[in-house]
């Protein structure tokens, strides 16, 4: 056993190592770093709600996250009719904030209350002034709707009014972005229903004229294809919904290409590989058969003699990976960048492949278009990427 003095000793020495070493170690993230990464921590916490439009819930939410921010006691949400969230101190004074809010409103400038002008009978009021400010997305015409109030326990200043003034212009830009968002889904379902208005001027006749062929020659060979017809019409006008699995989406496109073949015949072969774990992926409905139609058109259908397509699907990681690919007399690259108009030449030439790299742009993003590659000659092969997980297929 060591001797009490030898003990003291030892202990010494490993807190003066150790005091050695914190003094040499590198602080991991300074004062500056903390203050910066919880300003952004919160706006990212208050962009969530935000970026789903403004409602009670979704302001609720994000005054929880921005009161943090500015740093006052209480914040709140009001427009011309009352108060639409409220977070923190100063529930109590709704009519004071109500009034700073519709005073903003109605001058179009912040509005800045000290405690004297809020009408408080409490002698023990924590309150000692609100701060309102507009919140006006930048490319909105007309006067604003809403006001974001700050309610704080200490005198206002002029910094706190920049504060509350800069939260707003962010809280503005956040709900105009919610609003682009929208606006981007509202296309997107226009371009499903001209999909679906495009679909019957060729198709339809061309399914009809040849089922007709078969009525005479071959009746139970006319009512599966009426059947085929029937369903694939079916589920290509249904009403509900803006995302199909991949595999009703390829059960479709079976449907389509069951009654092309019974027009081309043997000239129009089908190659199908798809992996079995990628068909429960939820794609934007209608944006296969689009490609696939227009390879039998403008691919196949111009082609002498036998043309095949190919049709595969793959897990690639995160997203799914599908191809269509033709043999066929394939295109210029020059005449798929300025496809002819409607009513010029062949009525929606390649309009098809525009929409679907529209519409999966809209959705996923501007890094999820179509890649399309083709030459006279050459055939064509367009491929995509749908992730496997994504919210708007699950909204």
């Amino acid at each position: 056993m060591l001797p009490a003095l030898g003990v003291a000793a030892v202990v010494a020495v490993v807190a003066a190592t150790a005091a050695v070493m914190l003094r040499g170690r590198r602080r991991v993230i300074t004062p500056t770093e903390r203050a910066t990464y919880q300003v952004l921590h919160s706006a990212a916490l208050a962009s969530g709600p935000l970026r789903q439009g403004l409602r009670d819930d979704t302001a609720a939410q994000a005054l929880k996250h921005l009161r943090t921010l500015v740093g006052t006691a209480g914040l709140a949400l009001a427009d011309r009719n009352g108060v639409i969230a409220h977070d923190g101190a100063g529930t109590d004074h709704r009519d004071a904030v109500l009034a700073a809010a519709r005073r903003a409103l109605a001058t179009e400038r912040p509005v800045l209350l000290h405690a004297d002008e809020l009408s408080c009978v409490r002698l023990d009021c924590p309150v000692r002034g609100v701060v309102a400010a507009t919140v006006t997305p930048p490319s909105r015409t007309g006067a604003p709707t809403a006001a974001l109030v700050a309610v704080t326990d200490a005198r206002p200043s002029p910094g706190l009014l920049r504060v509350v003034l800069e939260t707003a212009h962010w809280m503005a830009l956040q709900l105009e972005l919610a609003e682009l968002q929208e606006e981007r889904a509202r296309s997107a379902r226009a371009e499903v229903r001209a999909l679906r208005a495009q679909i019957s001027p060729h198709f339809v006749y061309n399914a009809l004229t040849a089922i007709a062929s078969f009525v005479r020659t071959d009746p139970e060979r006319a009512r599966e294809l009426i059947l085929e017809f029937a369903e694939f019409t079916r589920y290509s006008f249904r009403a509900h919904g803006d995302f199909t699995t991949l595999a009703e989406e390829l059960r479709s496109i079976d449907r389509y290409l069951t009654i092309e073949r019974a027009r081309f015949g043997e000239k129009l072969q089908v190659r199908l590989r798809v992996a079995p774990e990628v068909l429960p992926v939820e794609v934007p409905f209608l944006c296969l058969q689009p490609l696939v139609e227009n390879a039998v058109r403008h691919g196949l259908h111009p082609k002498p003699g036998m043309g095949t397509i190919r049709i595969s699907a793959a897990d690639a990681g995160a997203d799914c990976e599908i191809i269509v690919e033709d043999d066929g007399v394939g295109m210029d690259p020059a005449i798929l960048l300025n496809p002819a108009p409607v009513g010029d030449g062949e009525p929606g030439r390649h309009v098809g492949l525009g929409n679907v790299d529209d519409r999966l742009r809209a959705v996923f993003g501007d890094s999820y278009g179509l890649v399309v590659e083709t030459a006279p000659d050459a055939g064509t092969r367009v491929s995509l990427r749908i992730p496997k997980f994504h919210r708007s297929s699950r909204a």
